[in-house]
Order: C-alpha cells, then structure tokens, then sequence
C-alpha cells in the first residue's frame, strides 16, 4: 500500500471567502468614485468654462466700443436664453467671428446646439441688471450647483 498524498492548493470555502472579500472592496471603491457624479462635475467645468468664455467676448466687445455693449439689440433685463429662437436673446452675431469662433452651448442641455450664428441655442441665460452688469448663467448645471458669472 501507497502512504496517502497530501496535494496542495486552496479549498473551496477559502475561494469563495476571498471573492467576497474583493466583491465588497470592489463596491466599496465603485461608490466612492461614482463615475455619474464624476461625469456631471466634468460637465460643469465644461459649462464654467464656457460661461468664462462668452463673458470674455463680451468685455471685448465692450472694450472696443468705449464700455457699452454693441449689439442689434440691447441686452435683456431678465433671464433671457441665448439663441436664435423667438423668445432668445440672439447674441450670436455681436461675438461671433470678431470675438468668438463660435458659440459656446451646454453639454447636455435638451436642444442646446451651434450649427451657424442663424441657428444656435448655447443653453446659458443671459441677463443684464439695473446697474449696469452683466450675468451669464447655467441653468442646466448638475449636483445642485449654481454656475454663474456676473461683470
């Protein structure tokens, strides 16, 4: 008779204790990230950035013309969105090309585009208070954040 063999390895229980650790640690990690808030906070840099770039346009344009902004129209007192739609603000062409390659819109704002200065909708609200200074906003932003410039 042969003396019994002892072989190697892990059992079954043991496997099954390590995948579930690295099944909890994987959650755990997962949650901490949530790429869906990681998502939505890059989409609001992107809406900052762009709010910085339109308000930068805008100086231009007032620095060229003695302070006042020069546009078609005069800039609305209450929250008006930009774009080319009946009830937007069109300042598309007092920017674009001069200042602007092209218009800036919001990255997931339902209908927000740019095709050409005749057809556009950024997605920003613009607004001009009775002091004289202007704010662009964001309505759209994400995480209960408030996107907001105002000069």
């Amino acid at each position: 008779m042969s003396s019994p063999r002892f072989h190697k390895g892990f059992t079954l229980l043991e496997l099954l204790i390590v995948m579930a650790l690295i099944a909890i640690l994987a959650g755990i990690v997962i949650a901490a990230l949530n790429p869906a808030r990681q998502f939505a906070n890059a989409r609001n840099s992107d809406r900052y950035a762009h709010l910085n770039t339109i308000m930068n346009a805008i100086s231009a344009n007032m620095a060229e013309h003695n302070g006042s902004f020069s546009c078609a129209t005069a800039i609305p007192s209450t929250a008006t969105d930009m774009g080319t739609g009946a009830s937007q603000y069109n300042i598309g062409p007092c920017l674009v090309t001069n200042y602007l390659s092209s218009m800036p819109f919001d990255p997931s704002a339902s209908g927000a585009h740019w095709t050409s200065v005749t057809d556009y909708d950024t997605g920003y609200d613009i607004v001009q208070g009775s002091d004289g200074r202007i704010t662009v906003n964001a309505p759209a932003a994400e995480n209960s954040v408030t996107i907001s410039l105002t000069r």
